[in-house]
């Protein structure tokens, strides 16, 4: 066996043994996900109601925090996500597998400030320091509008995460030991995220989060095939 073809053969090992490590942390990243940014902020935020959202926050202070918790569980499962899926698509181009970690990372770290803010409507309703010369209302609004605030800076930068997706996605179509399909449905959730940005920046009445929906499209099918196919070792290197 050549040095090249020995070399070939440990990088094919080591991309089937992290495959299966993705499709766990990806199959954490949509549950915490689904939990931290949809299912648990929608029991604490009213809509149009700061008092009802700040009555929520004060009233359920552990739910509150559990909320947040969900997300850092997605946010740091994304964020090795972000290597994870550089070792696996750097055979096929790894200026481009590069590109799309830091790119993922570079959205991880924003929706990090997003969910901060989110945090922060619990520091300004507790009895923290300085608070006490504003009144109930106001503390109330202030509450609602670091929550507002939230939610604008993750729309906002969502097109960061969209792009490491397009290039994910391109990459998985260009490989040998991925299925093309998933590739191609990476692409078009990407497109979507990123549309739901440009959408909300420039043509706000045409921003839908229906935008979003095309990745569980391909997120989902994507983690079911790392964690029960794999990849062929043989295959990684296998031309196209």
């Amino acid at each position: 066996m050549t040095a090249a073809s020995s070399t070939q053969s440990h990088e094919g090992r080591t991309v089937s043994r992290y495959a299966r490590i993705a499709g766990v942390a990806m199959l954490l990243s949509i549950v915490f996900g689904f939990l931290g940014e949809l299912y648990l902020p929608g029991k604490i935020v009213v809509r149009q109601d700061a008092a009802a959202t700040a009555a929520n926050i004060v009233g359920n202070p552990t739910f509150f925090r559990l909320t947040f918790a969900a997300y850092l569980v997605e946010g740091i499962c994304d964020v090795i996500l972000c290597v994870f899926f550089y070792v696996l698509l750097r055979p096929v181009n790894r200026n481009l597998a590069l590109l799309s970690a830091f790119f993922g990372i570079a959205s991880m770290v924003i929706y990090a400030v997003s969910e901060a803010s989110f945090f922060a409507a619990s520091i300004v309703l507790g009895d923290s320091s300085g608070m006490g010369t504003f009144t109930a209302d106001q503390r109330n609004a202030l509450a609602y509008l670091a929550i507002r605030l939230s939610g604008t800076i993750g729309w906002l930068f969502l097109c960061l995460y969209g792009i490491a997706s397009m290039l994910r996605g391109y990459l998985i179509a260009r490989s040998t030991y991925l299925p093309k399909f998933i590739g191609v449905l990476l692409m078009i959730g990407g497109v979507g995220f990123f549309l739901r940005s440009a959408t909300y920046l420039l043509a706000p009445q045409y921003s839908s989060p229906y935008l979003l929906m095309p990745m569980a499209l391909a997120g989902i099918p994507l983690t079911g095939w790392l964690l029960i196919r794999g990849i062929d070792p043989a295959r990684v290197h296998r031309p196209a």
